[in-house]
């Protein structure tokens, strides 16, 4: 089955075993604050290991010294990913909803440019890539909002493959840019009737290339299968437990399907068994 196809089918289900259960997934999204926290915050090279972050966002001390820096973009991104969840069906992602995520983001880290794009003199470089001029970043910003709603017939993946990948392209802030793209694509995943996604750390060697491949021939292939297979797999989480499904490890149904584990792993990878990943663990509901 063509990824398309599946994840129509996927969402079909979920609507279908929805009704009666929202309670359920309201607690899957809370449960799943932690792990975005992580995912996207290691991306960007934080230090702090998933327990850890689990236990800033509880309020539990750690065991070592973190920087107020690292404190506050846990606490940060955990307050913009609930936002998102609750807010986004509300409003057209705009200019004006950018900036106030970032206001949100970047609030007790570097207020003097929170909630404001680049300003003169204001140059980012990413990599290799120097990030186009202060002046370009609102036209740039407008013309890929114009773009996004323009293709409303295109799908959602690709759509939103492309938004992220202009949006790093653009790199509009100062600070706090890869974060704010990735909440991004989930603010427009809620605002179009869809389910989160969750980029993993563990896959941030491909997610760079993706960038990359763009940069280079303005191609969106690599990003457009990530978040294809972030977001199919985010539906195989919610269909186990809205289906009621005994949820076990992989290696667990290996064993007692008498299948090569290692086939299972390749297979979860690609999205193409209903498996997902659950705190760096993966699981499958039988």
């Amino acid at each position: 089955m063509q990824r398309l196809e599946q994840l129509a089918h996927l969402r079909q289900r979920y609507y279908q075993a929805l009704p009666g259960r929202e309670s359920l997934i309201r607690l899957i999204e809370e449960a799943e604050i932690p792990e975005q926290v992580y995912n996207s915050n290691a991306i960007e090279n934080s230090t702090l290991s998933l327990e850890e972050t689990e236990k800033i966002l509880l309020q539990i001390d750690l065991d070592r010294f973190i920087s107020e820096r690292e404190l506050f973009e846990a606490r940060n991104l955990a307050r913009l990913v609930a936002y998102i969840e609750s807010k986004a069906k509300e409003a057209e992602l705009s200019s004006d909803a950018i900036l106030f995520m970032h206001k949100m983001l970047l609030s007790n880290i570097r207020d003097e440019v929170a909630g404001r794009f680049r300003q003169t003199g204001e140059w980012v470089k990413v990599g290799t890539h120097i990030a186009p001029g202060p002046d370009e970043v609102i036209p740039l910003i407008t013309a890929m909002l114009t773009r996004y709603y323009a293709t409303a017939h295109e799908p959602i993946i690709k759509r939103i493959a492309l938004l992220h990948l202009q949006f790093e392209h653009i790199h509009p802030f100062v600070d706090g840019n890869g974060r704010m793209g990735r909440a991004i694509n989930n603010y427009l995943f809620v605002r179009e009737g869809y389910v989160p996604i969750n980029i993993k750390f563990i896959d941030r060697k491909t997610y760079y290339s993706a960038f990359e491949e763009f940069d280079v021939a303005e191609k969106t292939e690599i990003m457009e299968e990530i978040v294809g297979k972030a977001l199919t797999a985010s539906y195989h989480k919610r269909l186990a437990y809205l289906e009621g499904k005994k949820i076990i490890k992989l290696a667990d149904f290996a064993k007692q399907s008498k299948m090569s584990h290692s086939n299972l792993l390749n297979k979860a990878n690609r999205q193409t068994i209903e498996a997902f990943l659950e705190k760096g663990i993966w699981k499958i509901g039988v």
